[in-house]
């Protein structure tokens, strides 16, 4: 199996991973999602540690149960060879009602084939009102024409 766009990565190849994988976490399915990473990926996400496809799965399942309504944009920071760095943010709300904006980083590093063998992700979050949230948009994939981060200044 592979995972279009390739390593080594251009600036055009670069963008387009980025946003597909803005697009599947959009989706909120963690088994989908899932399929973008070798199966002995290893993992760093704020605190946790892990490595394994079957993790990634379990832990994007744990996500998107507690992040409600979640909607994410991701930006190219950086690329050479099968290395991307990227800088997002995201929003949710708990099952309280209280709306959350998360800001991070990510390192990422691809294997040949395509998929994506390490994540590397810091991240920031703090709590928002409801009306002062950014990113509108229908749940799924952040429509083309919907401003990026930096049109916010994040």
């Amino acid at each position: 199996m592979t995972r279009p766009p390739l390593p080594p990565f251009d600036e055009a190849s670069a963008i387009e991973k980025v946003r597909l994988a803005e697009d599947g976490w959009n989706s909120r399915d963690p088994a989908r999602v899932a399929l973008a990473y070798t199966a002995d990926t290893r993992w760093r996400n704020r605190a946790e540690f892990f490595t394994g496809r079957d993790h990634v799965e379990a832990f994007l399942r744990r996500k998107w149960d507690r992040e409600l309504d979640y909607r994410l944009i991701k930006e190219l920071w950086a690329f050479t060879g099968n290395r991307i760095a990227v800088r997002y943010a995201y929003e949710y709300h708990d099952d309280s009602g209280q709306w959350f904006r998360a800001y991070g980083n990510e390192n990422w590093e691809f294997a040949e084939d395509g998929l994506m063998r390490a994540r590397h992700s810091s991240i920031n979050e703090h709590p928002i009102r409801e009306e002062d949230r950014k990113f509108h948009w229908p749940l799924g994939r952040r429509p083309d024409d919907h401003p990026g981060l930096n049109h916010f200044g994040f």
